[in-house]
């Protein structure tokens, strides 16, 4: 096969040859990329204006929506415009970008899910020491921390990745997802990125193992609270988080645990739909159903422009 490393772009998989099905897919793409992007930006607003929700607990989550919205942003867009141009290419460039990208939001998205497992933890395991543990300054440093490790572990697998030899410049997926690029390497490089997604398995599969024991101690915690009331304000600030956290893991499964193919069903695209979009499109609605206080400000959020518009038509 001829030598592809110098080409200047690669081919990104298209959903359909029929311009018809083209515009139905970016049309769909465009509705859930607006939703998505609406759900996590009324989040960041809401916690921002409620004074109330300035905790660690609302910062850590605001740092999750923006991660969410970082990583919609990552595939559906390029995903629309090819669909919508009736193209398939991406610049070599544009496909090194989402591979630095969107390892880098999911690692984050990871850290920060495993950060708010601990401020929940001690939040209900030892209520009395929480500001003392969880202090402005801490949670900065935990953030600060989580963004920086995210970013090398992003540079790492774009330098794993292009350093190797391609063979081909068709990418059998709808962005450039490292597993499909491996496939088409004609080195044996492609040996080191396999050894960071090894790694990178590892580290997912220990921070759930943290969160999952973290919450079992929660939750037998919040089983010798007296109150049914107090069980179920815990639970209320629980169960979203974790939820979220099942999310990410079970998708990301669907991608990087399961035995490599050599050629792409369909139901390996409906799994890169998955886990690429429905994490962020669902983690707003997530949190804001199960947890009263984000409903309460984004009520305050929509009753304040509300009563703008009123008032702006009712002066003279």
């Amino acid at each position: 096969m001829s030598n592809f490393t110098s080409s200047s772009e690669f081919l990104l998989l298209e959903f359909s040859a029929i311009r018809d099905l083209q515009l139905l897919h970016f049309f769909l793409f465009l509705a859930i990329y607006l939703t998505a992007v609406t759900g996590n930006l009324l989040i960041i607003i809401a916690v921002a204006l409620d004074y109330h929700l300035h905790t660690p607990m609302y910062f850590f989550l605001v740092n999750l929506a923006i991660l969410d919205l970082g990583s919609v942003s990552v595939t559906v867009p390029k995903a629309m415009a090819n669909s919508l141009m009736n193209n398939r290419s991406i610049s070599y460039f544009g496909c090194a970008a989402q591979v630095f990208f969107y390892p880098l939001f999911g690692g984050s998205d990871l850290a920060f899910l495993t950060i708010m497992a601990h401020d929940r933890y001690v939040a209900i395991c030892n209520p009395l020491q929480y500001e003392t543990i969880m202090h402005k300054g801490a949670c900065i440093q935990m953030a600060v921390s989580a963004w920086i490790t995210s970013i090398l572990y992003g540079t790492l697998h774009t330098g794993g990745t292009f350093s190797i030899t391609f063979c081909s410049n068709i990418i059998n997926q709808f962005f450039c997802e490292i597993p499909q690029l491996l496939k088409l390497s004609c080195s044996d490089l492609y040996l080191v990125e396999i050894g960071l997604l090894a790694f990178s398995v590892a580290i997912v599969l220990g921070c759930f193992i943290f969160i999952v024991l973290t919450y079992i101690e929660i939750f037998a915690m919040v089983l010798r609270i007296p109150s049914v009331q107090g069980q179920k304000k815990a639970l209320s600030t629980c169960l979203p988080h974790l939820t979220v956290v099942s999310l990410l893991v079970f998708t990301g499964m669907f991608a990087y645990v399961r035995p490599p193919a050599n050629t792409l069903s369909d139901l390996d695209i409906v799994f890169a739909v998955i886990y690429a979009i429905l994490p962020p499109l669902l983690n707003p609605f997530i949190y804001s159903m199960r947890n009263k206080e984000i409903k309460t400000a984004l009520l305050k959020l929509f009753n304040v422009g509300h009563s703008s518009a009123s008032a702006n038509r009712t002066i003279p």
